[in-house]
């Protein structure tokens, strides 16, 4: 632990990258756009209008950065309460062991696996990460998968630590391949569909060459996380987690004292009773749902298909062991989570209420009281407190910049650097400005109304296609969003792994760079060779 304590805490990152941009803000002058109402994909958006920059009055910060921590709240005030509440439903969940129960019947099964030839030789766990990977960058690259990840690392953490890996093994099955996938996207409605509709393009054409990108960059993700784990598996200490680790796998270790031949108590029935009938009237109101992949439109009958399935395999799951039910449960409100996102447009709203629920339908399966999952929630949500501060602390960063009135400063004069540097330069330069301005907005929906405005036009006068322009902005957008201090879904999601930030960053810089050079590579292609779509 000596070598990690030279490293600053997130706390002290963050708080001095504020107090840098409060200083920045004596020195760079002031200055803004104007902005006007669009309709970009059926929504209105604020983009700037071409050639408005303009200068106004300075607005230096002084003792306003120490009230940027509140303000950083109120900005990510969904995050906040979000991570806090998966927080809260997975320990009511997790005090039930059903995760553990999963866990240890999933490994139990694979080395039954590990037995056959062909398993043994490709190696089950192998297939368990490169399956999961393939699964979350895909989710990533098609709808944009990023704060529903968050739900995720607390299963896959675990489950990483119990085949033998780290914790930073199991974000990178997870958090990292949905982020890969997002950087890559095919038709990622978010940043893809934005971008497009704003560079006046037909919405997700140039589809052929984003999935051979896509491809490429999970295929570069998924190899270096199976060479990492199994380094780690021969090794558990040259992880640089191995140490803080410790919480995990003592976990794991309670986990295997635990009898897990238990009954299924009468209220799991009840429980089961009642979200039938909730499902069957849902299935009554909504027959079909709509699921929107892109510009196509499926239509079925997808809830009372589900409602039929979760009514028949939680009969079973329940005369088996009320673990099994919270297993279906789980594996349900994950399902449910996919059709929502995709189906109904859910957020973060609608996906907190859909684990609130599925961790107090768990509570009462296994016979606890009211009071009892009150206590567990309260004891979920403190657990998970301090990543809830310090995402709060990270907004207060773009809050700073904001008040102070340099952030499209910042914006313009980055944007002036790509005169007279050609197709390759200008490209790569784009490319560099997304980068930089991601770490400041890691939204990729509202960097990209703030910055295809500019970039659009100005490829058109040097002859870019304003495909390669999308495209600069998509891995500008994608890559950082795993590494800088003011993304919130990072923040929170190495808050639930229990991955402090200084380490992330020392470990993960390497592979960053790796993948910022194979954009740039990939982003080439765009510039000098004929695409379809570009």
């Amino acid at each position: 632990m000596a070598r990690l304590s030279k490293i600053p805490h997130t706390f002290v990152i963050i708080s001095a990258l504020i107090l840098f941009c409060g200083i920045l803000t004596w020195f760079i002058p002031a200055g803004q756009y104007e902005y006007e109402k669009r309709e970009v994909n059926g929504v209105s958006r604020d983009v700037i209008v071409n050639n408005s920059y303009h200068v106004v009055e300075s607005s230096p910060q002084t003792w306003q950065i120490f009230g940027s921590l509140l303000e950083g709240f109120k900005k990510q005030a969904g995050i906040i309460a979000f991570v806090l509440i998966i927080g809260g439903a997975f320990q009511i969940m997790n005090s039930s062991r059903a995760i553990d129960f999963g866990i240890f019947s999933f490994l139990e099964k694979s080395g039954h696996l590990e037995k056959k030839r062909l398993f043994r030789k490709i190696g089950v766990h192998n297939l368990v990460i490169i399956f999961s990977m393939l699964i979350f960058s895909l989710f990533g690259a098609i709808f944009g998968m990023s704060e529903e990840t968050l739900a995720f690392v607390i299963i896959f953490v675990p489950l990483a630590i119990s085949m033998g890996y780290d914790s930073i093994t199991g974000l990178l099955m997870v958090y990292v391949a949905a982020h890969v996938g997002f950087s890559g996207a095919i038709i990622n409605p978010f940043t893809i569909g934005i971008a497009q509709g704003l560079s006046g393009l037909q919405l997700f054409s140039g589809f052929e060459y984003r999935l051979v990108v896509w491809v490429i960059l999970t295929a570069i993700i998924i190899t270096f996380t199976l060479i990492y784990a199994s380094k780690v598996k021969k090794n558990p200490k040259l992880s640089p987690m191995y140490e803080l680790d410790e919480y995990w796998r003592k976990r794991e270790s309670e986990a295997v004292k635990i009898d897990f031949a238990t009954k299924t108590p009468i209220s799991a029935w009840i429980v089961f009773a009642i979200v039938t009938t909730v499902l069957i009237i849902f299935s009554i109101a909504y027959p079909k749902t709509t699921i929107s992949l892109g510009g196509a439109d499926i239509t079925f009958v997808c809830l009372p298909v589900l409602t039929l399935l979760f009514g028949a395999i939680g009969v079973y799951t329940l005369r088996k062991s009320y673990l099994f039910f919270i297993l279906n449960v789980l594996a349900f409100t994950i399902v449910f989570l996919v059709i929502g996102v995709l189906g109904y447009g859910w957020y973060l709203t609608e996906i907190s209420a859909l684990f609130l629920a599925m961790g107090i339908i768990s509570g009462f399966s296994m016979g606890s009281g009211a009071n009892d999952i009150a206590k567990e929630f309260i004891v979920g949500a403190k657990d998970i407190l301090t990543a809830a501060l310090i995402v709060g602390l990270a907004g207060g960063i773009i809050q700073v910049l904001t008040e102070g009135r340099i952030m499209d400063t910042i914006l313009y004069s980055l944007s002036s650097t790509m005169e007279g540097t050609g197709k390759g330069g200008t490209v790569s330069i784009m490319y560099f400005i997304q980068t930089c301005i991601n770490i400041f907005i890691p939204s990729g929906s509202a960097k990209a109304a703030l910055t295809m405005p500019i970039m659009a036009p100005f490829s058109d006068v040097i002859g870019l296609s304003r495909q390669a322009t999308v495209m600069a902005f998509q891995f500008g957008d994608g890559f950082t969003n795993m590494v800088t201090p003011t993304s919130a879904v990072l923040i929170g999601a190495l808050g639930i792994a229990r991955i402090p930030y200084e380490v992330w960053i020392k470990w993960f810089w390497k592979l960053l760079l790796c993948l910022m050079l194979v954009g740039l590579v990939l982003l080439m292609p765009t510039v000098y060779m004929q695409l379809n779509g570009f």
